[in-house]
């Protein structure tokens, strides 16, 4: 049976503050981004304000993660790497395991 993986999280609130959303549509512009990556950015920034949580917005990320499925190896771990980074910009320490074991 398959764990889901949003069943570890552990929820905190979010500080989103003027700079992180600038910090997200500096991201949302930035060149080389799958098309996965785009939609989840504008997400991102459609409704992080409302639900500032950590749980939300790895629910987003989940989402971003199935939509790039198992095709490519490859493009998977490239749009993990890229997660990392929006975790970082948005003061995630840590993905509860969502991103996979060999992720933060």
């Amino acid at each position: 049976m398959e764990r889901e993986p949003l069943a570890t999280v552990v929820d905190a609130p979010l500080f989103i503050v003027p700079r992180v959303l600038d910090g997200l549509r500096a991201y949302r512009t930035s060149a080389c981004l799958a098309n996965e990556l785009v939609q989840l950015t504008d997400r991102l920034l459609a409704g992080i304000e409302a639900h500032p949580t950590k749980f939300w917005v790895l629910k987003q990320f989940q989402k971003t993660l199935e939509e790039v499925g198992d095709r490519d190896v490859q493009a998977h771990e490239h749009v993990r790497g890229e997660l990392e980074k929006l975790m970082a910009l948005l003061g995630i320490a840590s993905s509860d395991g969502v991103l996979g074991a060999c992720h933060r």
